[in-house]
């Protein structure tokens, strides 16, 4: 079994919204940029999670995405189910056809292994993440880098006086 980039993705999006949703929207070129996630394809993975109601568009200037839900009211499962990804560990996708058209000698294995994961996905919230001592290093580490590569606008901003 594994997490495509569909789902990997989804779940570093909607934590870069829920690390940055008190300073207000998130725009999907600042996530691309920060995350290094293609634009066209956070735009695919938003407009479904916009569809299961885990976040919100705002228009206008100073726009964005925001949760739609505080932080702790979203597990990591919602996000994958939101963006169609199966986390099922069986050959068959839980059709029981894996062997010659019937159940195969593991199918209950594979089947328990898929809800274990869903189960540990589903106790995991996005607030609960984020206050991960290793999500906090990436954090900083994250917030850094852009301060270091945001133009500085001060120095254009101040007067200059003419004799």
């Amino acid at each position: 079994m594994r997490l495509s980039t569909k789902g990997r993705y989804a779940v570093t999006a909607m934590m870069h919204l829920a690390i940055h949703d008190r300073h207000g929207p998130v725009t999907l070129a600042e996530i691309s940029q920060c995350q290094g996630i293609s634009l066209s394809y956070l735009e695919q993975l938003f407009a479904k999670l916009r569809k299961h109601t885990l976040v919100e568009g705002v228009r206008g200037p100073g726009g964005g995405y925001r949760l739609a839900r505080f932080p702790d009211q979203i597990t990591v499962a919602d996000i994958i189910s939101a963006v169609d990804e199966r986390l099922d560990a069986t050959r068959c996708y839980g059709h029981e056809n894996c062997q010659e058209g019937r159940r195969c000698l593991t199918h209950e294995l594979w089947t328990d292994l898929s809800r274990q994961i869903f189960t540990f996905l589903e106790g995991i919230t996005l607030g609960q993440f984020v206050e991960r001592p290793a999500v906090c290093e990436v954090i900083h580490r994250q917030n850094a880098t852009r301060r270091r590569e945001r133009p500085t606008t001060e120095r254009a901003q101040i007067p200059i006086a003419v004799m």
